[in-house]
């Protein structure tokens, strides 16, 4: 007689999510975006379509992924990507990467003892420029929710210049839960305000040395309030002038900058 337990429906939900993500897949375009995936061993890659121009661009990133690419008429670059995309004559099949788990990036990735999370920001390009900038200053990792935040798209890949390749950009599941996970670990969440009265600068202080977490929301409603209430500090970038304010790309490098700088200090301290 056979015996077991039904799974809940939320589990079974779950697992029917994950499978469905599995067999999704991206398309990426432009040269470099192209390129930094073509010579990526932990990029999956599907299908490759070129134009003979491209091809002698990209002649040494085919012939190391082993691709044979598909080449095209410049005038008809028939790949599902969005009308008006700058393609460059180069697109690119491939699944989204799997960096793991949050505790394995955190802890023991490449970089220093910095992240970023992004509380639903759900532009491409601005994502893109965060993995970037978080890319520079060595960071360890992006993170953001699964839901209401920008996935992996060609956009977000052609901003990011080829950090997406080498840039863990982690979703989660709860932002409020990975941030206590986070601190668990011994980071101290920063959040960034512009009404904030401390600075980023004092934050920093009072981070002394721990891993940094840096909590930026999305344009207009900034961040929501479980997640303010999730911070350890909330704190703004000081303006010259009365009016100032940054997307929050730009306040990512900004505060990506400054924690870097901190943390190299303390590190040869």
């Amino acid at each position: 007689m056979k015996t077991g337990t039904t799974k809940p429906t939320w589990v079974i939900d779950k697992e029917r999510g994950k499978r469905a993500e599995a067999k999704e897949t991206v398309w990426l375009f432009g040269l470099h975006a192209v390129r930094d995936a073509l010579v990526n061993p932990a990029r999956e890659k599907l299908r490759l379509v070129l134009t003979k121009n491209a091809l002698d661009k990209l002649e040494a990133a085919v012939a190391e992924s082993g691709m044979t690419p598909e080449i095209a008429d410049p005038r008809r670059f028939d790949v599902p990507i969005d009308e008006g995309s700058v393609h460059q004559g180069a697109a690119l099949e491939v699944r989204a990467l799997n960096w793991g788990k949050l505790p394995d990036v955190a802890i023991s990735g490449e970089g220093l003892p910095l992240v970023v999370l992004l509380d639903r920001v759900t532009d491409p390009h601005n994502v893109g420029a965060v993995l970037r900038s978080a890319e520079v200053f060595g960071a360890r990792a992006v993170i953001a929710p699964r839901h209401h935040s920008a996935p992996e798209t060609g956009a977000l890949a052609k901003t990011a210049s080829g950090a997406l390749e080498r840039q863990p950009y982690l979703r989660v599941g709860n932002l409020a839960d990975a941030m206590q996970e986070l601190r668990d670990m011994g980071y101290i969440l920063i959040g960034l305000a512009g009404e904030a009265e401390q600075s980023l600068e004092g934050a920093l202080d009072l981070a002394n040395g721990r891993p940094v977490a840096l909590v930026l929301g999305a344009e207009g409603p900034g961040l929501r309030e479980r997640t303010r209430e999730t911070c350890d500090h909330l704190a703004r970038i000081p303006f010259a002038g009365a009016f100032g304010s940054l997307n929050v790309s730009n306040a990512a490098a900004v505060s990506l900058y400054a924690a870097s700088q901190r943390l190299h200090h303390k590190s040869a301290t």
